[in-house]
């Protein structure tokens, strides 16, 4: 898996409550969950992120309630992976359960800024700053979590696995 994109960067502790106001937590449709992605926290963030455009945050990110709106949000407004120095716990499982891409690098998140294009290699974990050209090394998704991603999250991935069960009288 490979993302490029130009960064939208944020700092520390950004709750699901700043990435999807409760507001609008009437919907689990991600068209219009995207419509509201971020706004509290930058008002211009769904006019200008693009298909691929990649969210560099520091600590924490994800906070708050264990709201699946919140990554749904995300790359249903066009993100292709988030990188962070960490996650909450439910928000990083949640995204993963999703097929949103997220990766833990301190050493990226403190180099790269807002509006460079940055280029991602899931499968060995590399991170390059095009921008400025430096490179970072996170640790690479496991071949499950690749799997899980690749297919558009766990309970597409957990359909096939049945529909193959069922079709070898398995299950």
């Amino acid at each position: 898996m490979e993302f490029e994109g130009n960064v939208f960067r944020y700092g520390r502790d950004v709750d699901t409550d700043v990435i999807i106001p409760a507001r609008y937590l009437n919907t689990s449709d991600p068209a219009e969950l995207a419509k509201h992605c971020l706004e509290d926290l930058d008002t211009t963030f769904v006019k200008r992120v693009q298909p691929g455009d990649i969210i560099v945050a520091d600590e924490n990110f994800g906070c708050g309630s264990s709201r699946e709106h919140a990554p749904v949000a995300i790359k249903a407004a066009g993100v292709s992976v988030v990188i962070a120095k960490s996650f909450a716990r439910i928000f990083y499982r949640n995204s993963i359960n999703i097929g949103l891409p997220i990766m833990e690098c301190p050493e990226a998140c403190d180099a790269i800024s807002d509006g460079d294009v940055v280029h991602v290699d899931a499968d060995t974990g590399l991170i390059t700053d095009k921008t400025t050209g430096t490179t970072f090394q996170a640790a690479p998704f496991p071949p499950f979590i690749q799997e899980i991603i690749n297919e558009g999250g766990l309970v597409p991935r957990t359909k096939r696995i049945l529909a193959e069960r069922q079709k070898q009288g398995q299950a």
